[in-house]
């Protein structure tokens, strides 16, 4: 089965990544991949780093016990792995195989933002002020000068900078949605160039901004914006999550229609070059949740999804629903 459009179409890696006998995916949150194009999978299960290699052979785990809920993974020079735990509030950052080299921020002890977690699907509201590192991060991004940015996130509207030894520099961001604000910063990218551009979810965007939080523009009109990735041709991939009409999002607005999760594929200006997805969730060319992007080496793109969290809310949730699929490009 082939998808896109373009100089952008792939063929579906129908049942990539099989687990061990006994596992399930849960939700994928996030992937990454190292220097040698092994695929690290970010799940909530009880496995929550899983690697496979580029061919979908499982070559192990690690991360037991380690996280309260995971949410993003990104993977930086020396093949270092960074993984964001968003209800323990820190970003952790380890060797390959899975050893603790630095924690970024205090482990449960959430920034005082006015969030209130049992406030449910409008939390975002709670929000009352942005405030410092952390309250439930969602990812970090390396600049190529080191330094380190992180999106933050479920329970604050802030983007922080750190230098590469884990200083905070700066933050920015208030809760709202006017230009240089937030309601939930999903994810986070550093151009090769420096500019920041963030997933601003539930503002239906992408903020761009200079290494020092100067905002530059933002891309409209992108439906619930999860996650970016940005390979070394300039092209930018972009998970995009449902929309249902008349249904509020998390920061209370009502959405106006229906629209299932897509893969888009656009360039630096945001124009669309190529997206799929269609309202079949079990299609190989769909998706539940387009929660995560990623590509590697040869140009091959990854889609993680929180599948567990999304179906259970219809009752059409299988343990074996392939959480994460790969597109080989042609």
């Amino acid at each position: 089965m082939l998808v896109g459009q373009g100089k952008f179409r792939y063929e579906v890696a129908v049942g990539w990544g099989q687990l061990p006998a006994g596992w399930s995916y849960g939700d994928v949150t996030a992937i990454a991949v190292d220097s040698k194009d092994n695929v690290f999978v970010f799940t909530r299960s009880a496995h929550p780093v899983i690697i496979f290699d580029r061919e979908g052979h499982f070559l192990g785990s690690w991360g037991e016990g380690a996280f309260r809920r995971a949410h993003g993974i990104t993977i930086t020079a020396g093949d270092v792995v960074w993984c964001t735990d968003d209800l323990a509030h820190v970003v952790q950052k380890f060797t390959a195989d899975g050893r603790l080299l630095q924690t970024l921020g205090t482990r449960d002890q959430p920034s005082d933002t006015g969030y209130v977690p049992a406030s449910g699907a409008n939390a975002l509201l709670t929000i009352k002020r942005g405030a410092g590192p952390f309250n439930r991060p969602t990812r970090l991004a390396m600049a190529p000068n080191g330094e380190l940015y992180v999106s933050d996130g479920y329970g604050n509207a802030r983007i922080h900078r750190f230098t590469a030894a884990g200083d905070l520099i700066q933050s920015w961001g208030e809760p709202g949605d006017a230009p240089g604000q937030f309601n939930l910063p999903h994810s986070v990218w550093v151009h090769s160039d420096g500019r920041v551009i963030v997933s601003d979810r539930e503002n239906d965007r992408v903020q761009i901004f200079s290494p020092s939080g100067e905002f530059l523009s933002a891309w409209t009109g992108v439906p619930r914006a999860a996650d970016v990735w940005i390979d070394r041709e300039n092209n930018v991939y972009v998970g995009e999550l449902e929309l249902t009409a008349g249904q509020p999002n998390m920061a209370g607005r009502i959405m106006t229609e229906t629209r299932p999760s897509k893969v888009s594929v656009r360039d630096l200006n945001g124009t669309v070059l190529s997206t799929w997805g269609g309202p079949d969730v079990f299609a190989p060319d769909s998706f539940s949740s387009a929660h995560s992007v990623c590509v590697d080496s040869r140009g091959d793109l990854y889609v993680g999804e929180v599948a567990e969290t999304v179906l259970n809310r219809t009752g059409r949730y299988r343990p074996d629903f392939p959480a994460i699929k790969k597109f080989v490009r042609i």
